[in-house]
């Protein structure tokens, strides 16, 4: 059983930045359209096409304006959980949407990752399962060498692994994730890199040109 922790709180400065410098019309990059949807949409069907039990999207800035899209999407499993304070790092965000889930495995998701496949998230989340220590596993999308890994440096989400790992190790960790997961495998958690379907499975949209990247 899977819950699925999609991260959507953040500030989009770099794309409200890019788009100040392009002179154009402000949007939040999660309502950019993707293949005909928002790129959150996107998102959250490729999560939900994986198999996964519930759908936890975590949200803080701007989240009037996403959840006016989000209601539009009807499937029982998804669940909005909202930050108590805005200003917090993706760890808090993170670890919101962890204490909701209701499952012992979480697969964990930046909302700015729509052109990640559903294959994609079945393969990470199985790698668990298939793992001779499920409850000791982080599998995670390789960006690099896949595999067994000895180092977490450059990683992020999507990545699975056991609830209780997360709970461990973003409790009290007001930070980023890559730090977080360096200290996992200083500590020998066990991290399994899953090779990409294509390069643009690898990215995250930050700026402009990385969504003109993901549409073409």
């Amino acid at each position: 059983m899977v819950s699925a922790i999609i991260t959507a709180a953040g500030k989009n400065r770099r794309m409200r930045e890019d788009f100040r410098s392009r002179g154009m019309e402000i949007r939040h990059k999660l309502l950019l359209d993707f293949r005909g949807n928002p790129i959150i949409l996107q998102t959250l069907q490729n999560t939900l096409n994986a198999g996964v039990d519930e759908c936890i999207v975590v949200l803080g800035h701007f989240s009037d304006e996403i959840i006016s899209v989000l209601d539009e999407f009807d499937d029982e499993r998804v669940k909005i959980v909202i930050n108590h304070e805005i200003n917090v790092e993706l760890s808090e965000s993170l670890l919101n949407g962890v204490k909701k889930a209701e499952n012992d495995f979480c697969l964990c998701v930046a909302a700015d990752q729509p052109t990640v496949s559903s294959e994609t998230f079945k393969n990470i989340v199985m790698k668990i399962f298939n793992s001779p220590e499920p409850q000791n596993t982080v599998s995670i999308l390789a960006r690099g060498k896949s595999g067994y890994l000895d180092s977490a440096e450059g990683l992020g989400m999507p990545f699975a692994c056991h609830t209780d790992i997360l709970k461990k190790y973003l409790t009290g960790n007001k930070d980023n994730l890559n730090p977080i997961l360096r200290k996992m495998v200083k500590n020998r958690i066990i991290f399994y890199g899953v090779p990409p379907r294509d390069d643009m499975e690898l990215l995250n949209i930050n700026k402009y040109n990385d969504y003109l990247k993901c549409r073409k």
